[in-house]
């Protein structure tokens, strides 16, 4: 009788799943890959998008063809809205919303997080959060939008309210979007209005915390603060925002009145802690055990920020190389089990460092005690973050895009998309009505 090959399941086609999938790759089990999206995202630059450096083609890769030489691998398109632990298997929605289970051997829940509200759900009307493509789309449509907006408005009074961008969260995202907008505001659209100066666009960027870059040293920090200043960033420390609506934000009792509100503070994890009933951290992520496994559970692998692991006393951070590091070690620990090899020592995340761009020519990085910022930090930024995109036509166009823009001030994509079309689910053969208004 043929003895039957391991099923091994993978959640979620981010950094974490993509390098557990390519960790199996010899290895002799049926390795399905679940995603509801088609592709594999580039997050850390999804600011660039939401800013018009890059269009969305240059930072998500088809998880199909990320994976197309790896035989082994199925890829599926569906979301994932639950766990069976006894039946060993997930359930997916399908088109008709009904559940369907897939069985498995091995699971690796790999699903990433979302925007946190901290409790107030209320804002996420009035401030969007950057965690996908949609999100950078939507965020960039609603920068330009603003612009033309203002370039409109006949009374200039309304120009400084209207160019007036608030961005709520200091950590990196926060950072690098603040600089980002400056340097498009400054460079890119300097000269191409007639009746406003998009220069002198105001960017507040409000934290609760005492600094900017808050996981960074102080000295780092410090940098990073200064250089946003000298960009003409207003930076708002210790002030917690109170209230967010269409007519801007409150901070510590005081109205910003802004239309483009950015919510780049906190993040929630996936509900895979509620799918498997397990013990959970504050946050909401799947406490687990050295091996990467859930207690109790040796089959079941939770990785990258839905995973809550302690090392040298301390958690570790929800980035991009912890989540590709404990991808790549469940996944040969699997192999391992699979072809009867022992099983590697525990877990260890190796830091390599982090690092922050903040406008042009301009990076924080703090590896170990090593802490520097200016123009030779910025570059090594480049190189690992062209070093990690998923393909390399990828990499040749990220390459070529950033040295145009940082010659010229260009940018790939300024496009105001679906501004005129439909609502959403609404499919209409009339042709868009665009009202022109002629001055004598």
């Amino acid at each position: 009788m043929r003895e039957r090959i391991p099923r091994v399941v993978i959640v979620g086609g981010g950094f974490g799943g993509l390098a557990a999938a390519k960790a199996l790759k010899h290895a002799p089990a049926h390795v399905t890959l679940i995603d509801r999206t088609n592709h594999h995202l580039f997050q850390p630059l999804l600011y660039q998008v939401a800013t018009s450096v890059l269009t969305p083609g240059q930072i998500g890769s088809p998880i199909r063809g990320i994976l197309r030489k790896q035989k082994n691998a199925t890829v599926l398109l569906g979301e994932v809205v639950g766990v069976d632990k006894e039946r060993r298997c997930v359930f997916i929605s399908d088109a008709d919303r009904e559940e369907v289970p897939l069985d498995y051997d091995y699971l690796i829940l790999a699903t990433g997080v979302t925007h946190s509200y901290f409790g107030h759900t209320e804002f996420e009307k009035h401030a969007p959060g950057l965690k996908s493509l949609p999100d950078a789309v939507a965020i960039r449509n609603k920068i330009l939008q603003t612009f033309e907006q203002a370039e409109a408005e006949e009374d200039p009074a309304r120009h400084r309210d209207l160019l007036t961008f608030v961005l709520v969260g200091a950590g990196p995202t926060g950072v690098e979007m603040a600089g980002a907008i400056a340097t498009l505001v400054h460079s890119t659209l300097r000269s191409e209005f007639r009746r406003i100066n998009p220069a002198t666009a105001r960017i507040v960027l409000v934290d609760m915390g005492p600094r900017v870059l808050g996981t960074f040293g102080e000295e780092l920090s410090q940098a990073a603060k200064k250089r946003l200043e000298d960009l003409g960033v207003e930076v708002r420390l210790g002030k917690g925002v109170e209230q967010i609506d269409a007519e801007g934000v409150i901070v510590a009792g005081e109205r910003i009145p802004s239309k483009s509100v950015i919510w780049t503070a906190g993040v929630a994890p996936s509900p895979a802690g509620k799918w498997l009933n397990v013990e959970t951290d504050r946050a909401g992520r799947v406490r687990i055990q050295k091996d990467l496994s859930v207690p109790g559970f040796p089959a079941i692998f939770v990785v990258g920020d839905t995973a809550s692991l302690d090392q040298d006393g301390k958690p570790l951070p929800g980035v991009a190389q912890v989540a590709m590091q404990q991808g790549r070690y469940a996944g040969n620990l699997i192999h391992n089990r699979i072809v009867g090899k022992s099983a590697p020592p525990p877990f260890r995340y190796f830091d390599k460092g982090n690092m922050a761009v903040v406008g042009k020519g301009f990076a924080v990085l703090q590896s170990g005690k090593v802490q520097v910022s200016g123009f030779a930090p910025w570059l090594a930024w480049a190189a690992v973050h062209l070093q990690f995109l998923a393909q390399s036509n990828l990499r040749v166009s990220v390459f070529m895009q950033w040295a145009w823009t940082y010659a010229t001030g260009q940018r790939g994509s300024r496009l105001i998309v679906n501004h005129y079309g439909p609502e959403p689910g609404k499919i209409t053969s009339e042709p868009p009505q665009i009202a022109v208004v002629s001055r004598k």
